[in-house]
């Protein structure tokens, strides 16, 4: 397993982490088995949110965690808040907002909440998860200053915000933020297609996102590429999809190459990126788990990200 530094940190992370969203539909055995295995492939970094099965997550990967018996010094655990469920809209392990709030209340209320249900002391890292329109900078300052010297959260980040976000949150906190956890994968290319089609008049060319990627790289801040085998916003998984047979069939083209599967080399993609991106994988699934970490043993050659690339839809100009 490689490691990596998160943002400016001190943080030596995995650069594959376990996110814990689907943590609620498993007993708390077959959760410790997951968590056994991540160390096992020397994942060390673990991500949470405090909506994750309406808090379920929370508890299930507390209790886990206190079974395996991992000692709490060997991994970093990652919070989120900033999102208020509608539980009238979540469903079939979806979990939908009724609203987003960042006032220095509900951030240190929901922070110190998902602590407790992790049965956890601190959390390594605490990210605002998606942006709140209403969001008043002093109230952030005020709530990340709290979570900070009452030792609930040793360092914060952000997720799915743009370059000019993070520039106003930045001016008024005092903590450096360091993680930003965006959509990335072979089928959510729109951070690096923009960059490619510069100049032109196509769709490819409108900037989403206001250069977030080359801004994270020009301020040492570390992208969490979420969703890494997801189409759409939670449409399904692009691997073995027959929507995408030019995809899969590249796939398993270089996973053939490299003696791997295809998760494999969805992750190896990702990963293949300049940016030293973590990859925050979801699955509760020890054996592909396995699959996935041995993206580990693959060093993508430029022609075959390209190839990738190409395959998964995109174009060059």
């Amino acid at each position: 397993m490689d490691y990596i530094n998160l943002g400016r940190s001190d943080l030596h992370a995995s650069n594959i982490g376990l996110g814990i969203m689907r943590m609620n539909q498993l007993s708390v055995s077959q959760a410790a088995k997951v968590l056994s295995t991540a160390i096992e492939l020397g994942i060390n970094f673990f991500d949470g949110a405090d909506i994750y099965g309406e808090g379920k997550s929370d508890t299930i990967f507390g209790q886990a965690l206190k079974e395996v018996g991992i000692n709490r010094a060997d991994i970093y655990v990652q919070g989120k808040v900033g999102i208020v469920v509608d539980p009238q809209r979540s469903h079939d392990g979806l979990v939908f907002g009724a609203r987003y709030d960042f006032s220095r209340d509900h951030l240190v209320d929901a922070a110190h909440q998902e602590l407790n249900r992790m049965g956890l002391d601190y959390f390594d890292s605490l990210l605002l998860h998606r942006p709140d329109p209403l969001m008043e900078p002093d109230q952030v300052a005020s709530a990340l200053d709290t979570l900070q010297t009452d030792g609930t959260a040793r360092h914060f980040g952000v997720s799915n915000e743009n370059s000019a976000q993070i520039e106003l949150l930045q001016h008024t906190v005092h903590q450096r933020l360091l993680v930003n956890q965006l959509q990335f994968s072979l089928m959510h290319t729109g951070m690096i297609d923009a960059g490619m089609h510069v100049n032109m008049a196509d769709d490819r060319s409108i900037n989403h996102d206001n250069g977030i990627l080359e801004y994270t790289r020009l301020h040492n801040i570390t992208i969490q590429a979420w969703s890494p085998y997801q189409y759409g916003m939670f449409a399904g998984v692009f691997i073995d999809n027959p929507k995408f047979p030019e995809l899969n069939a590249m796939m398993q083209k270089v996973a053939d190459r490299y003696q791997v599967t295809k998760n494999a080399i969805a992750t190896a993609w990702i990963l293949r990126h300049p940016a030293n991106i973590q990859v925050i994988v979801g699955s509760m699934n020890p054996d592909r788990l396995k699959e996935i970490v041995a993206a580990e043993q693959v060093k993508l050659t430029a022609q075959e990200w390209y190839d990738l690339y190409l395959a998964a839809g995109n174009d060059l100009p």
